[in-house]
């Protein structure tokens, strides 16, 4: 979803917040759910880092906010290295706790959790392997996106690095969706975004898996 170059997003204080999903890593390629397993990059995720970081390194971001797990810590380190930006790292902002989902393929998941996977899917709340609910990942993480964003000036641009059910959990809860609607919202491929603009009745999509032709999303929110 596009509304070209952020067009119409200047209402209220024309804030931007840029929802960044962390590179590539060997468990995404896997189709292992990596929850808040502290997993790195792939040589491929670091280089998916630096490209998406030269498009974002042009919005000019006022402020940087990441996940402490190393994945999102070191894709925002490329952009923190382009802008001059010191990166805040937030617990806050991880991925969800999946409990004994965490290690686990998506054919493994299916085979011995697959009535918790559908009705995960169906929109009901589900502790997956017995971790969070997703509405315990947006009580967590919207908070810390919200507190960062209010301190930006007029028209400012903040970039959150984070992961693909955070995020999706995080606009759910910004554009004020229900939770059951949540997985309306597709998943993010590696290193792209979503953009959210400050509108005249509050935080509106303007932007969902930007950054490069569509690619598949290989990760936990598949």
């Amino acid at each position: 979803m596009t509304s070209g170059p952020f067009q119409n997003a200047t209402a209220g204080r024309g804030r931007r917040i840029v929802l960044w999903r962390h590179g590539q890593t060997a468990w995404n390629l896997e189709r292992r759910f990596q929850g808040t397993t502290d997993i790195p990059l792939t040589d491929e995720g670091l280089a998916q880092a630096r490209r998406a970081a030269r498009l974002l390194a042009s919005l000019k971001p006022a402020a940087i906010v990441a996940s402490d797990l190393a994945r999102a810590a070191a894709t925002a380190g490329e952009l923190a290295a382009l802008t001059g930006l010191e990166v805040s790292h937030d617990e806050g902002l991880r991925e969800t706790y999946a409990g004994a989902w965490q290690g686990l393929t998506h054919d493994e998941i299916m085979a011995s959790y697959g009535e918790q996977y559908a009705a995960w899917k169906r929109g009901e709340a589900v502790r997956r392997g017995g971790g969070e609910l997703e509405t315990e990942v947006a009580d967590r993480a919207a908070p810390v996106v919200l507190g960062h964003a209010d301190k930006l000036p007029d028209g400012g641009t903040l970039v959150v690095t984070s992961h693909g059910g955070t995020i999706r959990t995080t606009i759910g809860r910004l554009l004020d969706l229900e939770p059951h609607n949540w997985e309306g919202l597709g998943g993010l491929s590696n290193c792209c975004w979503s953009v959210l603009g400050e509108g005249a009745r509050g935080w509106r999509l303007l932007e969902h898996n930007a950054g490069t032709l569509p690619e598949p999303v290989l990760g936990d929110d598949d």
